[in-house]
């Protein structure tokens, strides 16, 4: 099997792992929730472990003794060996008041710094109106961060995460909270806090704002690279998985879109789309066109049902037909001149909850 094809099945898949030895799994909370690390050569890709579509598999993995690496197999046949990044030094810090930096601010991947800066959302605590996938709220009730990171507290945690581990750019994300801004003011904050302490690439990621000029407000705070996510593509998909923000109708989007390229550039600004929630292949990779052609990258990551939600038993995005789709769309990202690694920071430019880079 090609590596593209293995990392492209893992990802829609999961993988079955040993209890005992999750390590660095991240449950619940926003991003790659219920996901590990794993490292294929030089790729790091998050895949998940944890929830329950995972424990049906076709995919084992047998970890080393000592928990560095582990041989994958498929119906008791190796196709292929990972190696797993160690515990962030930085990870065994705490606060002068006592909070542990990893409750703060966790490692993505191999080299990226991710945080919520308001764990909590409007809609949330409202399934009417909730995304169905969300589980920001688990890792707060779980006792794994706090519910409103400080501009300093992030500052301090992001100083030593490059420092002690070469984090090279940070992600920042928020709920949405109830102001117009839908959390642009906090991450202008945030980020003004974190580029004034430590050299730092940062993507900050938010609903479109009731006002453009926060696009340069997030700009001039130290903010390089904006995230914007539909998730999904069709309004009878967004009515029915995310009835809250789909109230934010795609006129808006591309409108705010079009206001942040011309703010941060061609390329720096990106939109989560989640393939599997049911949109089609054709309504994926159109839009997919659409937003290459005005400047904004498109991840098309594979779905992945967490535990807890009300999306938990929802199917497993089709491996075949994430194989079908990339392609698609690396030829979109060509014929517009937009590549992961010309981002300056953020999910896109990681790359590792997808394996679109491959298909570049």
């Amino acid at each position: 099997m090609q590596a593209n094809e293995l990392l492209a099945e893992l990802q829609c898949h999961g993988v079955r792992w040993p209890a005992a030895q999750n390590g660095l799994s991240r449950q619940g909370g926003a991003g790659p929730s219920d996901h590990k690390a794993l490292t294929f050569g030089s790729r790091t890709m998050m895949v998940p472990i944890l929830n329950q579509a995972s424990q049906d598999s076709p995919y084992q993995a047998q970890p080393s003794a000592d928990g560095s690496q582990a041989l994958i197999f498929r119906e008791g046949l190796q196709v292929g060996q990972v190696q797993m990044p160690g515990v962030p030094k930085f990870y065994g810090l705490s606060t002068a008041d006592g909070i542990p930096y990893w409750k703060i601010a966790t490692l993505h991947s191999s080299d990226v710094l991710a945080t919520t800066v308001l764990q909590h959302c409007i809609r949330f605590n409202d399934r009417a109106s909730s995304c169905q996938f969300c589980a920001i709220g688990q890792s707060l009730a779980a006792g794994k961060t706090i519910a409103r990171k400080r501009p300093q507290q992030l500052a301090q945690v992001a100083k030593a995460a490059v420092e002690l581990d070469g984090v090279k750019h940070m992600v920042m994300t928020t709920g949405t909270p109830q102001t117009p801004d839908r959390g642009a003011a906090i991450l202008c904050e945030s980020a003004a806090a974190v580029t004034a302490a430590v050299d730092l690439p940062i993507q900050a990621q938010c609903e479109p704002p009731d006002d453009d000029r926060w696009f340069q407000r997030l700009k001039d705070s130290g903010v390089v690279s904006l995230g914007m996510h539909l998730e999904a593509v069709t309004d009878e998909v967004r009515q029915r998985i995310m009835p809250g923000k789909a109230e934010v109708p795609l006129s808006r989007y591309f409108e705010a879109f079009s206001a942040a390229v011309e703010v941060f550039g061609r390329g720096q600004v990106s939109t989560y789309i989640l393939a599997g929630l049911g949109d089609s292949e054709v309504a994926i990779s159109e839009m997919s066109e659409r937003l290459c052609a005005l400047g904004v990258y498109p991840f098309v990551v594979p779905f992945v049902p967490i535990d807890g939600t009300p999306l938990a038993h929802h199917p497993k995005p089709d491996s075949a037909m994430m194989a079908r789709l990339y392609p698609q769309i690396g030829a979109s990202l060509r014929r517009h001149g937009l590549h992961s690694e010309q981002i300056n920071a953020g999910c896109a430019k990681c790359g590792a909850c997808s394996a679109l880079k491959s298909y570049e």
